[in-house]
C-alpha cells in the first residue's frame, strides 16, 4: 500500500549482502517522491558506514531511485557540470522502519555525461558469487537485471533524465528548507 506520509520524512537506507550480513548503511536522506514501484531519496552530504566500521561523507549531491520490483537502484550524483548515474544491480528494495533495505549483488553500471556506459566490480561478483552460491537461477536474474538497466541507460528514459533529477532535488531543497523555517518558527 502505497503511504504518501513517507515524502519530507528522514530515512536511513542499509545494504546487505547475500547472507544477510550488513554491507553499508547511509545516515539519512529525505524522501522526495513515492510510487507503487519506487521511492525517491535525496540528500546533500551523507554519512556512510561501512560494514568493517570506517566512515565516511559523500562528496556531492544526490538523488536515489530504489525499486520494489526491480533488481535495480540508481543513484544521479550531482557534479559540478554535469550528472552522472551509478547503477547497482541489487535486489528489489524494500522500506522497513523507516528504512530502505536491499541486497547489493556488486555488479555496477555507471553512466557518464558523456552518455558511455561503464560495467564495474565484475570481479568482485563473481567472487561473491562463489563465495555465497548464487544458484543458476540468481545468476540468470541478476545478469538480465544488469542487461536490463544498461538498455535503460541507453534510452536516457527515467531515472535518466536530468531535469527529472534537477526536478527531485529542487522539491528536496524546498521540503528541507521549508521544515528548517517550521522548526525556527517552534
Amino acid at each position: 500500500m502505497l503511504d504518501l506520509s513517507y515524502i519530507g520524512k528522514w530515512i536511513h537506507v542499509q545494504s546487505y549482502k547475500h547472507d544477510g550480513t550488513l554491507h553499508r548503511t547511509w545516515d539519512s536522506a529525505m524522501v522526495v517522491d513515492i510510487t507503487e514501484d519506487y521511492i525517491v531519496i535525496a540528500s546533500t552530504c551523507n554519512k556512510v558506514i561501512e560494514a568493517d566500521g570506517r566512515r565516511w561523507f559523500t562528496r556531492e549531491p544526490a538523488v536515489s531511485v530504489f525499486f520494489f520490483k526491480e533488481w535495480y537502484n540508481y543513484i544521479a550524483m550531482f557534479k559540478e557540470n554535469a550528472i552522472m548515474y551509478y547503477c547497482n544491480i541489487a535486489s528489489p528494495s524494500l522500506i522497513h522502519k523507516d528504512c530502505i533495505k536491499y541486497i547489493d549483488y556488486d555488479l555496477d553500471l555507471k553512466l557518464m555525461p558523456d552518455k558511455s556506459i561503464l560495467q564495474l566490480d565484475s570481479k568482485e561478483y563473481e567472487y561473491h558469487r562463489k563465495k555465497y552460491s548464487y544458484s543458476d537461477e540468481l545468476n540468470k536474474v541478476i545478469k538480465g537485471a544488469n542487461n536490463e538497466a544498461k538498455k535503460l541507460m541507453e534510452k536516457d528514459g527515467f531515472p535518466f533524465s536530468d531535469s527529472k533529477m534537477k526536478e527531485y532535488y529542487d522539491k528536496f531543497l524546498e521540503l528541507k528548507e521549508h521544515q528548517e523555517k517550521t522548526m525556527l518558527e517552534q
